[in-house]
């Protein structure tokens, strides 16, 4: 884009990769709802052969994708679980990997029960500060994974210190940007090597797609870029045009997600019913220090428990009215998980439980409506 690229978030990501079609002058970038491409002579085609390899509405996409995290290159894929499937996959046998504790229960599945039998090790941390991650690692460690904030405790990691810590002792950093956005946070910029998300969430923000990225330099991206097109799990043309869509109103979005989560998480704490609330836009989180560091605001996302422990959290559950009880999270509407059943469920009870992710945990996607409608409907359901 140019000049464009120099440009504010929002402008970014209205306009990067976007131009007018170059064919008709479409503003908005079509759906090229192509499988394959008519070419002059043998190989030489307009730069697509066939659209598992490439499609001109992908790379809009992905063009957008990097210019929104700093990055060279940004790949998309099918799914957010998919996209961390291609970075382990350029990984080998024997290598190991350093992750902390408190991950999204598919990327726990993903690490124990596929990539465990094909030769790849993962070590966990309790500790998320970059002393819990020293003593795991290993000549054979080729990766740290880690999420900032949290799947589902809301953990903040210090992004810039573990990247080092990572480098010193020849590893790469890999950080799952889904919760922050690249508009609240840009890890690339802080040291980490990888970023992934699960556009599925608040990039398409309208939970009406699947679908998930990876942005990195284009030297470090090769191998995974490869990986993308030799097994095949690319993001559709539709799929992307979602997401291109969604990421035009993500910082007027994320702004009010914000805002929204700031006054639910005040209000609940102070809530008779509630025991504890988790999140890192309160000055008596741990992480609270370095998430005026590295994020723009503190998300829209609140975990809590209630005092009446499982029972108390089921009849909760049960009461909600305009929060849905649902699983994923970054739409417009709000929505309430119950991690031990729904994200976290493949997890080992004892394993998950041990980690903090017990049966009354409830995580909160705080959407963008009024939010005094979600905190009267938040109210009525805790009386219950």
């Amino acid at each position: 884009m140019g000049s464009k690229q120099d440009t504010g978030f929002a402008t970014r990501a209205i306009h990067a990769g976007q131009d007018a079609d170059p064919t008709t002058g479409a503003t908005i970038v079509p759906i090229y709802a192509t499988s394959t491409y008519t070419q002059a002579a043998p190989g030489q085609h307009k730069g697509y052969e066939y659209s598992r390899s490439g499609n001109p509405t992908r790379t809009a996409l992905e063009t957008c994708l990097a210019a929104l995290e700093g990055g060279q290159q940004g790949l998309a894929v099918a799914g957010g679980i998919a996209a961390t499937t291609a970075v382990l996959s350029s990984l080998r046998p024997g290598d190991e990997v350093v992750a902390s504790a408190d991950l999204y229960g598919g990327t726990f599945r993903l690490l124990e029960r596929v990539f465990k039998p094909w030769g790849l090790t993962a070590r966990y941390t309790e500790d998320p500060t970059p002393a819990g991650f020293a003593p795991l690692m290993s000549p054979q460690t080729k990766l740290v994974w880690i999420e900032t904030p949290t799947n589902p405790l809301l953990q903040i990691l210090d992004i810039s210190a573990i990247a080092e810590m990572a480098h010193k002792h020849g590893a790469m950093l890999a950080v799952d940007n889904t919760f922050a956005s690249p508009y609240l946070q840009q890890p690339l910029g802080l040291g980490a090597d990888i970023v992934v998300h699960s556009t599925t969430k608040y990039l398409g923000g309208h939970s009406d797609v699947v679908g998930g990225a990876v942005i990195g330099s284009t030297k470090i991206l090769e191998p995974i870029k490869f990986y993308q097109n030799a097994a095949g799990g690319v993001c559709g043309p539709f799929d992307a045009y979602l997401v291109l869509r969604g990421l035009k109103t993500l910082q007027v979005r994320m702004d009010k997600h914000c805002a929204n989560a700031r006054q639910i998480s005040g209000w609940l704490a102070k809530h008779p019913a509630v025991d504890k609330v988790f999140y890192p836009g309160d000055p008596a989180h741990p992480g609270y220090a370095i998430a005026q560091k590295q994020m723009l605001d503190y998300g829209g996302m609140v975990s809590l428990r209630l005092k009446g422990g499982v029972p108390a959290a089921h009849a909760f559950m049960s009461k909600i009215r305009i929060f849905s009880l649902a699983e994923s999270l970054g739409g417009v509407e709000s929505l309430c998980c119950h991690p031990a059943t729904m994200t976290h469920a493949s997890i080992p009870v004892e394993v998950r439980t041990a980690r903090g992710v017990d049966d009354g945990l409830i995580r909160l996607s705080v959407g963008i409506e009024d939010v005094a409608d979600l905190r009267n409907d938040l109210d009525q359901a805790l009386k219950a």
